[in-house]
């Protein structure tokens, strides 16, 4: 963590502001604050930043943006809203075409005020940002020296939030994998993933008290339909994958296949499912970019002991 706390990286995006607050934001580069000095490093590559710093309220054009950029974040993140538009809207928070502030589309963990606001108040705000990432990797670490002790539990209605903030971020691979996120996974709302919870089996996966893992599966007749083995990045190579597999199979005893389905180019899912005995059976395309791959498993009978021949 220490690295992390005397070099900070930063990736500032402009959502729709006056650039009132991008003046100051750049303010705080010039010999005057020179936060540089700092270890403060402004780069313009999501996957190399620490914390995410917007400026501006949040309109139709950039939402899609400001998503895409967060889930691109590496794990621990901190997003940080400068000024009263990226906070609240601010003044154009009643206009047609505003959805609000950052919090609107993606958590925000430190809130810099003004209007605009002061290069102190960044500073600021980044300072408390690098506490808000220290907790975060402490979290992180304790999850990390946990994994050996995770729970695989039935999801609950109050999982929802949770589960639907995991499926986004694990599938940001696979969209980049294709160039495109049209992936229903990504596209799903929050009612919709309820209704999930309502009619389908969810295993999820807790390590102190956080989900890092889930799967979902139905059932139709003789065959159980399994879906979304997701895995947080952070914790994926540990298995974690594999036991869920087990746990959603367990779950439908009554049913003698299995079938599920992934991306043709999703090399990990197609390798987990083969080593699972799981066999391509069909593909289905679904967009031009990507085509499903279904594999099927039957279920092999219990082994009964032998019964001895009795005696007379």
């Amino acid at each position: 963590m220490l690295g992390f706390k005397e070099s900070p990286w930063i990736l500032h995006y402009d959502a729709s502001s006056c650039n009132g607050c991008d003046i100051e934001v750049l303010a705080c580069l010039t010999p005057l604050y020179d936060v540089e000095r700092l270890g403060v490093v402004n780069t313009g590559n999501p996957k190399h930043a620490d914390i995410f710093l917007v400026t501006g309220a949040v309109n139709e054009q950039s939402r899609d943006v400001i998503c895409n950029i967060y889930h691109q974040l590496p794990e621990p993140k901190v997003v940080v809203a400068v000024g009263c538009c990226a906070s609240t809207g601010g003044i154009f928070r009643e206009c047609y075409n505003i959805a609000g502030g950052v919090d609107s589309v993606i958590p925000v963990d430190v809130y810099v005020p003004g209007c605009a606001a002061r290069p102190e108040a960044i500073i600021d705000g980044v300072v408390r940002a690098l506490a808000v990432l220290e907790e975060k990797h402490r979290e992180m670490a304790a999850i990390a020296h946990s994994i050996d002790k995770t729970l695989y539990l039935r999801a609950e209605a109050k999982d929802a939030a949770e589960l639907l903030a995991l499926q986004k971020i694990a599938y940001q691979s696979e969209a980049e994998i294709y160039g495109d996120d049209s992936l229903p996974a990504l596209q799903q709302s929050l009612d919709d993933l309820q209704n999930d919870l309502a009619r389908m089996v969810f295993i999820k996966a807790v390590v102190n008290g956080k989900i890092i893992g889930a799967v979902r599966g139905y059932v139709e007749g003789p065959t159980a339909y399994l879906r979304r083995v997701v895995v947080h990045p952070y914790f994926r190579r540990r298995g974690i994958g594999r036991r869920l597999l087990d746990e959603i199979e367990q779950a439908f005893p009554e049913v003698t296949r299995f079938e599920a389905k992934t991306g043709h180019q999703s090399k990990r899912n197609l390798y987990q499912l083969t080593k699972r005995g799981y066999t391509e059976f069909k593909t289905e395309p679904f967009t031009p970019a990507i085509t499903w791959v279904c594999l099927q498993k039957e279920r092999k009978p219990a082994i009964q002991a032998a019964t001895p021949a009795l005696t007379q």
